[in-house]
């Protein structure tokens, strides 16, 4: 038996370190019910609540393997692509671009060859208000799909991987084009409802009041984030990426907010094709999404999923086969399907300061102790 407190203790230590305000940490072994402990505050503000299971984070990049590329397995399970299909083939208007000749692969794989990061936001909104309409949302898309297009490529495609939110920015515009749908009702209908995440979806500009209250509702509040400089707020229900925001809150590589309970209802449709037990996902194709591609010489991705790769985030003793991906606003996500060991941190490292990077080092210590304490000696 795990010892529950002391996993409880180092999460209040991390609370009285100054890792986070408040954090969820959700473990589920063996396919049992998921053991959640919470420590802190839900902000640094004053009257702040205590963190609840039910506690609503932004998931920053875990929106990518919960949200684009669950879509993209589901989509490539429909025969709607395939992984070799080139960009320019679904996205047109990318044709005669650096970046058209690419694959879906490639993007994935994060070996496109495009930069990392650029601050696109600046150009789409220089005013800061962000698109309130789906019809606004469309039209900051396809400025957004002009800048990437004219990006130059800063490496040779597929000789290097180089983390970046550009390819999935395009990944969540071929998820639309594909499917015909707008992102985050793909994500509702098609993957949240499907795993049974009620508390889990995106909040385009137009749904946040409503959001705030049904969170609150349910028992758990909306964890804020950074006194925004851009926008001029604390940002709570607000997407923390800029480049997410000044798409209306819809996005490939950021976007989602939910409960840790949530994430896990995705991860476990994972899990469970891994398994070749009842799930949404094709087991051969989930074994292909999560396997580590070594044609790209000295990278740690596997398709949207990263793998442990030392010094990992996941700690020292994940074994090789396990998956997960982190999020900038103080969130990550690890499953070994070996001991089916899943493992859910959510927090808000980034209130009031996203400078407080103190979660580096706190990361590999909890799911090393996790490990240790559901799995065993090592």
């Amino acid at each position: 038996m795990p010892n529950v407190p002391l996993i409880q203790a180092a999460l209040e230590q991390a609370v009285t370190g100054g890792v986070f305000p408040g954090a969820v940490l959700a473990v589920r072994y063996g396919g049992g019910q998921a053991d959640v402990f919470t420590a802190g505050l839900v902000s640094t503000l004053d009257a702040a609540r205590a963190v609840q299971p039910a506690t609503v984070y932004d998931l920053a990049s875990l929106t990518k393997p919960l949200s684009t590329v669950t879509a993209l397995a589901l989509l490539i399970q429909a025969g709607r692509c395939q992984l070799q299909d080139r960009v320019e083939s679904i996205l047109s208007e990318l044709a005669d671009s650096p970046i058209g000749t690419a694959s879906l692969w490639h993007l994935l794989t994060h070996s496109s060859g495009l930069p990392g990061w650029r601050g696109y936001y600046e150009r789409l909104s220089p005013d800061a208000v962000v698109p309130a309409m789906e019809e606004d949302r469309r039209r900051a898309r396809e400025a957004l799909a002009e800048m990437i297009r004219d990006e130059a490529l800063i490496y040779e495609r597929g000789t290097r991987s180089l983390y970046s939110d550009l390819g999935f920015m395009l990944l969540g515009m071929i998820v639309e084009r594909c499917s015909g749908v707008p992102l985050q009702e793909f994500f509702r209908d098609r993957i949240a409802s499907l795993a049974g995440a009620s508390q889990l979806g995106f909040v385009p500009t137009e749904w946040a009041d409503n959001f705030l209250h049904c969170a609150r509702r349910r028992g758990g509040d909306v964890a804020p984030t950074e006194q925004d400089i851009w926008r001029g707020r604390l940002l709570c229900g607000e997407v923390h990426d800029e480049n997410a925001a000044s798409l209306g809150g819809v996005a490939g590589h950021a976007g989602l907010f939910g409960t840790a309970e949530a994430v896990l209802a995705v991860t476990g449709a994972w899990l469970q094709a891994y398994h070749r037990r009842s799930s949404m996902l094709d087991a051969d194709l989930v074994k292909e999404f999560i396997c580590r591609q070594t044609v790209v010489p000295g990278a740690s991705w596997a398709l949207g999923w990263d793998t442990p790769s030392p010094p990992s985030s996941a700690g020292r003793f994940l074994p090789e086969v396990s998956f997960g991906h982190l999020g900038y606003t103080g969130t990550s996500v690890w499953i070994d399907p070996l001991h089916e060991l899943e493992i859910v941190l959510l927090s808000n490292r980034v209130h009031p300061t996203r400078k407080n990077e103190r979660i580096k080092a706190f990361r590999p210590l909890i799911h090393e102790l996790v490990y240790r304490e559901y799995v065993g000696c090592v």
